[in-house]
């Protein structure tokens, strides 16, 4: 999700660099070595390196990670190199994302050891277990504590309220078709107003001064003004499309840990996002590929995946740091989709998009 930078640039597919391979053992390209096994994900992956290094010592496998830019950015890489894929497992494929990974054939079935502690609301390809749940949390709009206070101004509490008047020129998003926080919000739009309905609503949203811009990164650690970073920057924009864990972020990042977050969360306008792992397809180490998909299934994984992807675990009895309960707490109420409803709309949604907000 977005425990650190995230590079979301829209670049020509095929047209990036790709990466260096970081991790346990050199950089370089995916080996071969049936010792090694390559994990392909989006930016903000992220594992302490004693609980990696636990799973190195029990199965024997090295790891070796390609991290490939944001989660829409690395699907699509992924699918475009499925023949001959730049690693063994990918993790980091979303609700948003899932049906066009599923329908190129990214990966091969693969029912998880443990899977059986997995919450079935989570598990959205049961019939084939091509993907494993790993991680779930809500894509929000935040809000800048300081700013609203300062200018005795309520901040918004849903989608209607941010095409009001009052909130002209203050919210930045992602875009929609090359973020996937960027795409939740339009999802999430969409779950609210209908099918028929959401286009009217971003028309109204960009008439009162709605900013896209291309990632996670740019928008929540430049433009927003709530951020630490975007403080520095010289963030102008009180209100930013990210998620409902970057409040305890924002604590647990401080240099000087505040008393209550900078930042709120516009409950009203969550969307709720689960991420999967699964083994690709042409996978030069299959083996190692469902040892590791079996590790993120793991407790010792779930439970310390929050403080390092700022995610909340889907492996049931698994312990959620107590500053996700005071700071950022899961939503109780978020739109929701079915995943079939995404994968036929999702792409003419996005082109509609494009052709009402950034033309």
């Amino acid at each position: 999700m977005h425990n650190k930078t995230l590079t979301a640039a829209a670049v020509g597919l095929g047209l990036i660099a790709l990466p260096a391979l970081t991790g346990c053992g050199s950089g370089g390209t995916a080996s071969s070595d049936s010792k090694t096994v390559t994990l392909v994900s989006h930016n903000s992956w992220a594992v302490s390196k004693n609980v990696l290094k636990d799973f190195e010592k029990r199965s024997g496998y090295r790891v070796r990670v390609l991290e490939d830019g944001d989660a829409g950015q690395a699907v699509n890489k992924a699918i475009l190199t499925k023949d001959h894929p730049q690693g063994d497992v990918f993790f980091g494929v979303d609700n948003t994302l899932l049906s066009r990974a599923l329908d190129n054939g990214l990966f091969q079935p693969y029912t998880a050891k443990g899977l059986d502690t997995v919450g079935a609301a989570y598990q959205l390809d049961k019939a084939e277990h091509r993907v494993t749940p790993v991680d779930y949390g809500d894509i929000c709009v935040n809000y800048d504590k300081a700013y609203f206070s300062e200018h005795k101004l309520a901040p918004p509490r849903s989608f209607a309220d941010l095409a009001d008047p009052a909130y002209k020129n203050l919210l930045v998003t992602e875009n929609a078709a090359t973020s996937s926080p960027g795409l939740g919000l339009l999802l999430g739009s969409a779950a609210s107003y209908g099918d028929k309905g959401w286009p009217e609503y971003w028309k109204k949203l960009k008439a009162n001064g709605v900013k896209v811009v291309d990632g996670w990164e740019q928008a929540y650690s430049q433009e927003f003004s709530g951020s630490s970073g975007g403080r520095k920057a010289g963030g102008d924009r009180p209100l930013v499309v990210s998620y409902a864990s970057s409040p305890p972020a924002e604590v647990i990042y401080a240099k000087k840990r505040p008393s209550t977050a900078p930042t709120g969360v516009v409950s009203g306008t969550c969307f709720r996002q689960t991420e999967f792992a699964g083994v690709l397809s042409n996978a030069g180490n299959p083996e190692g590929a469902k040892a590791f998909v079996d590790f993120l299934v793991s407790k010792e994984f779930q439970e310390d995946m929050p403080l390092n992807m700022y995610v909340y675990p889907v492996v049931g009895g698994a312990k959620v740091p107590a500053e996700f309960t005071a700071y950022g707490p899961a939503a109780e109420h978020p739109e929701t989709m079915a995943p079939g409803k995404i994968a036929a709309n999702r792409d003419q949604w996005v082109k509609t998009w494009t052709s009402l907000v950034l033309k």
